[in-house]
């Protein structure tokens, strides 16, 4: 087709009723009111067609720019009828990032080098890349779209679009630079334009075959645990504690790297009233809408407080985020850390900032109480198996924490010896999980609400500061 505007500009109407039911959409929580084109760059001519549309989606005041891979064919297979947009000129238009026979051009193009309109496919310095593969996409994931290579290859296409090089990216190649064996190995990347600037809109990495993710090996160890009622934690088949160490020393190895790659700088009075103040912001947001969260505010308020009373120097870095087992694959070799591109929710200044390692730390640490309690949401309330998964969370935790004070540098040490700062940023991140589960998950919204209960009565019953 001569002019793709003659599919995409009756395709964008569609798109105000069609993106909230994708997983990778991240405004669910207002209507949207308008939807406009910013660029369409064709990447395959003929029968199947195959456009690149980075699309403008308003919401309100609020706007965000999106990419979508929009392809149009003779025949729609069965297998891609639930990506189906529209019909026009008589041919079926549909999102294609699920269609083995069109997706495999992204992959050649990156192989070749290739610039296609304003979009630009590199491969990494002395890197191959070989074209020629069909791709697959994974179907789990929520906010991007993956799409695999054979087992070769991994292509994450970041839907949600931002100016300028993607953290995730950048970190990479930090990492890389510093000879890291805790990321997969980046390949390639796509940067295409955003308001007259670069932004990354794609990265290729090398797909890791037989690893499992941290989130299915803690559940399966918590199972095994719940089997067991009389069994300590430490003499059940699937105790994972000693894999919660390996994974703290494989976070501290990677924060050392960073912070020799990127450097640091320490926090001083100032940026500690401002990490104070967006606590407190985050709480009052969260007040609004959760009413359960109320009685635990003035114990909150006092964690937060806490915060400007931190003994030493404070270290900012580059960090991962949005750390959580979900986000780390344990290989035959060892743990990876994925995805660096920090919580997609949150603004791009913040996840471009020198933050405190601990915050990572803290995600870890909540992720593991998630693991712990994720068979007891929706079941009638049992204290003997609440109490194994506060043994197995604790045991977790704890090893964690062992792992990373065993490699990290000296400038953090023991995550526990900052235990203010350290307690403060965890129930910032259980707020954030709070404000999540009553939005999307009511029936998990005890698991957040229980551990600030446990936290906030540590800091009412604990005296003075680190």
């Amino acid at each position: 087709m001569s002019d793709p505007a003659e599919l995409i500009e009756p395709l964008v109407r569609e798109l105000p009723g069609w993106l909230p039911a994708q997983r990778w959409f991240g405004g669910k929580d207002r209507p949207i009111t308008g939807v406009r084109p910013l660029g369409t760059t064709v990447l395959l001519e003929g029968d199947p067609l195959l456009m690149h549309l980075i699309v403008e989606v308003r919401q309100d005041e609020r706007s965000a720019p999106y990419q979508l891979l929009i392809a149009s064919r003779a025949q729609l297979p069965e297998y891609l009828g639930s990506s189906w947009l529209g019909t026009e000129k008589g041919r079926p238009c549909y999102e294609a990032s699920g269609d083995a026979d069109v997706t495999g051009r992204l992959l050649d193009l990156i192989a070749e080098g290739a610039q296609v309109g304003s979009l630009r496919f590199s491969r990494e310095p002395g890197v191959e890349v070989h074209g020629g593969l069909r791709g697959r996409p994974i179907t789990s994931e929520q906010s991007n779209t993956s799409i695999v290579y054979g087992n070769q290859y991994i292509l994450k296409l970041f839907r949600k679009l931002s100016p300028g090089e993607n953290p995730d990216v950048r970190l990479h190649r930090a990492l890389q630079e510093q000879g890291s064996d805790h990321v997969a190995p980046l390949l390639g990347s796509i940067t295409g334009e955003l308001g007259g600037e670069p932004a990354t809109v794609g990265m290729l990495q090398r797909f890791i075959t037989d690893a499992v993710d941290g989130w299915a090996m803690a559940t399966t160890s918590v199972r095994d645990l719940m089997a067991d009622p009389e069994l300590p934690p430490d003499q059940v088949g699937g105790d994972f504690a000693g894999e919660s160490q390996r994974l703290g020393q494989a976070v501290a190895t990677v924060h050392n790297d960073l912070r020799r790659a990127l450097g640091e700088q320490l926090a001083d009075d100032e940026e500690l009233g401002r990490t104070v103040k967006a606590m407190n912001d985050r709480l009052d947001s969260v007040l609004e809408s959760v009413p359960e969260l109320r009685e635990y505010a003035p114990g909150l308020r006092a964690a937060f407080e806490r915060v400007r009373e931190t003994d030493g120097p404070v270290p900012m870095q580059f960090i991962h985020g949005d750390l959580h087992l979900g986000q780390v694959l344990r290989t035959v070799t060892g743990w990876l850390l994925l995805d660096f591109e920090g919580e997609p929710a949150a603004p791009v200044s913040e996840r471009s900032a020198l933050r405190s390692p601990l915050r990572d730390v803290a995600g870890m640490l909540r992720s593991f109480d998630y693991a712990a309690h994720q068979m007891l949401v929706g079941q009638p309330e049992d204290p003997q198996l609440t109490e194994r998964a506060l043994e197995w969370a604790r045991r977790n935790r704890a090893a964690f924490c062992d792992g990373y004070a065993k490699n990290a540098d000296d400038s953090i040490g023991d995550p526990r010896s900052h235990a203010s700062l350290l307690r403060a940023l965890e129930l910032d991140k259980a707020v954030y999980e709070v404000a999540y589960e009553h939005a999307n998950r009511p029936e998990w919204l005890g698991v957040p609400l229980a551990s600030i209960a446990y936290l906030t009565h540590e800091v009412a019953s604990s005296s003075g500061g680190e």
